[in-house]
């Protein structure tokens, strides 16, 4: 089976991810790379609030800092958009999961390899210009980048 990579640079991280799902429930191993550039699209204001709200959200119980970690890499963030497109508690959607995987840059074993862009998802059909990357937003609550 061979495996597909997929650059998310300028690319709609839900619309791509949408794409990715649609291909992993077909059967394909998939790669993403540059997780850290793909684009949310909206104001920076309103895309900080609901992460902030749905994901980074404490439980209120005797103690909060227990359960589920909180999510801030930029790849972690891409994945679990793409689990949320998939039936990940059913046996056919976990199957599926396993065969992702997404990347922080552009490993050494994928670079010399045909990367494919999803059109559909390319950040330039926006029609406003309102937009902020993953990794913007992961930096914003304590990823730090990778130094060059």
């Amino acid at each position: 089976m061979s495996t597909v990579v997929i650059d998310a640079s300028n690319l709609i991280l839900g619309r791509m991810a949408s794409h990715v799902a649609k291909r992993l429930l077909a059967g394909e191993r998939i790669v993403i790379v540059n997780a850290e550039k793909a684009v949310i699209s909206g104001s920076k204001k309103s895309i900080v609030e609901e992460y902030k709200d749905h994901v980074l959200a404490k439980r209120r119980l005797k103690d909060p800092e227990k359960g589920p970690k909180k999510i801030r890499r930029p790849d972690l963030i891409v994945k679990l958009t793409v689990r949320g497109m998939l039936p990940y508690k059913k046996p056919r959607g976990l199957e599926a999961y396993k065969r992702l995987k997404v990347y922080i840059g552009v490993p050494r074993e994928y670079e010399g390899s045909p990367m494919i862009k999803v059109e559909e998802a390319d950040a330039s059909k926006l029609s406003l210009r309102k937009f902020m990357t993953v990794g913007e937003l992961a930096a914003l609550f304590g990823w730090p980048p990778p130094k060059a």
